[in-house]
C-alpha cells in the first residue's frame, strides 16, 4: 500500500511523537478525573485547554448512574444489528489512500506538524453488548453481589478500581463543551485519526460473566475490531485496548499483541503477562482509581499543618516474584526517620487508615 511504502524520517518521528504525546494526554486525563478541585478549575479557566466550569464527578458509582440514566441510549434507540460486515481488501486500500492524502496535506501545510495539533482519536461505536450492556450489568448487580476473588477482594470494588476504561470512554464521547481534556479530540472520520479507541469493558465481563460466556464475548469483540479496515490497515498498532485488570482478556491477548494496551502494571515475571506480551515502547500504565475520598482545597489547607511524614506506603508488603524491588525498599526504609511503611487491609478501616496516612 502506498502509505506503507513510504518510509522516511518524518513518519518515524511522527509515530514517536504521537505515542509520547498520547501517553502524556491519557495520563493527564486520568489524573484530572480524580484530582480536580474547584480552585484548579478557577485557575485554569483562562487557559486554552480549560476545564468545564463545573466540578467533575469523582465517584464511579455516582458518575455511572448519571451516565446510564441521562446519556446512554435506550434499548429502543439502539442499533439492532450486532453483526460485522465483510471487509473487502478494497475497503482497506481506500482507507489507506485517504489517510495518506490527509497526512500529506498536514505535512505540507504546517511546518510544525504534528507538534501543534491535538491528539485525534477515533472511538469505535461497538455493539451495545460490548459497552452499555456491560455497564448496566454492573449497575444492576453491584448492590446485591458479595462475590469475592480468590484473595478475598470484593469483585465490584475491583471493577471500580480498574474503571479507567469507563472514565476515558465517557470523556471521549461527551460533547465538546463537556470534555475535560481539550488537547485530545474525537474525530468522526477514520482517516483523520492518530489513534483508535476500543471501548470494550474487559474487566466487567471478566468478573461478572460466566467463564465460557466471557471467553465467547472476548472472541466476538476481537473479531469485531480486527475486521475493521483501520485495524487491517495498521495491523492494530494505532489501536488502544483497555486491559486494565491483569487477569482479563487472557484468552485472546495474542490476537491483539500489536495494539496499545492500557495497563495497571508492567509485570515482567510471567505471572500476569507472557514474556514479550507487554512493552514500555507501546503500552501505557495508567493509575488505579483511588479508594479514598477526594482531598479538595479545604482538605489540603486543614491537613497542611499535620504533614509530618516524609514518605508513606500502605499496601501489600510481600508480593509474588515481581515484588523484589518492593521487598528491598521495605527492608531499607522500615526504620527510617519520618517514613511509614505498613501492611494494607481491605474494608472501611483500611480505607480510613490509608487516607489518614496519605494526608499526613
Amino acid at each position: 500500500m502506498r502509505a506503507k511504502q513510504i518510509q522516511s524520517s518524518w513518519t518515524r518521528s511522527k509515530s514517536q511523537i504521537l505515542l509520547l504525546f498520547s501517553t502524556v494526554c491519557l495520563l493527564a486525563l486520568s489524573f484530572f478525573l480524580f484530582l480536580s478541585s474547584p480552585s484548579d478549575l478557577t485557575r485554569s479557566s483562562t487557559h486554552s485547554f480549560a476545564h468545564p466550569p463545573i466540578r467533575p464527578e469523582t465517584s464511579f458509582v455516582a458518575s455511572l448512574e448519571y451516565f446510564l440514566t441521562h446519556k446512554a441510549p435506550s434499548h429502543q434507540r439502539r442499533a439492532s444489528d450486532d453483526t460485522v460486515r465483510t471487509v473487502l481488501e478494497d475497503d482497506v486500500r481506500k482507507l489507506d489512500e485517504r489517510k495518506f492524502a490527509k497526512e500529506m496535506e498536514w505535512v505540507h501545510g504546517d511546518p510544525y506538524y504534528p507538534m501543534n495539533m491535538p491528539v485525534r482519536v477515533y472511538v469505535y461505536e461497538m455493539p451495545a453488548k460490548f459497552t452499555y450492556d456491560l455497564l448496566w450489568l454492573f449497575w444492576n448487580t453491584y448492590r446485591e453481589t458479595s462475590n469475592l476473588t480468590s484473595n478475598g477482594s470484593p469483585v465490584h470494588r475491583l471493577i471500580e478500581q480498574h474503571s479507567i476504561d469507563y472514565w476515558l470512554w465517557a470523556d471521549l464521547i461527551a460533547p465538546a463543551s463537556e470534555r475535560l481534556l481539550k488537547n485530545v479530540v474525537r474525530v468522526d472520520r477514520q482517516e483523520d485519526a492518530d489513534l483508535f479507541y476500543v471501548p470494550f469493558f474487559t474487566t466487567i465481563s471478566f468478573f461478572l460473566l460466566e467463564k465460557q460466556q466471557c471467553k465467547a464475548l472476548y472472541r466476538e469483540a476481537v473479531k469485531w475490531v480486527t475486521d475493521q479496515p483501520a485495524w487491517k490497515q495498521s495491523e492494530g498498532r494505532d489501536h488502544i485496548f483497555p486491559i486494565h485488570h491483569p487477569w482479563s482478556f487472557k484468552s485472546v491477548r495474542r490476537v491483539v499483541k500489536n495494539a496499545i494496551w492500557l495497563l495497571p502494571d508492567m509485570d515482567s515475571t510471567g505471572n500476569w503477562y507472557k514474556p514479550g506480551q507487554v512493552s514500555l515502547e507501546k503500552d501505557l500504565i495508567l493509575p488505579y482509581v483511588p479508594n479514598v475520598d477526594l482531598c479538595d482545597t479545604k482538605c489540603l489547607s486543614e491537613s497542611e499543618s499535620k504533614r509530618t511524614t516524609l514518605l508513606f506506603f500502605r499496601g501489600r508488603l510481600k508480593r509474588n516474584a515481581g515484588g523484589k524491588i518492593r521487598a528491598k525498599l521495605v527492608a531499607e526504609l522500615t526504620d527510617a526517620k519520618d517514613v511509614v511503611i505498613e501492611e494494607g487491609t481491605a474494608g472501611v478501616g483500611g480505607k480510613a487508615a490509608a487516607q489518614k496516612g496519605m494526608r499526613r
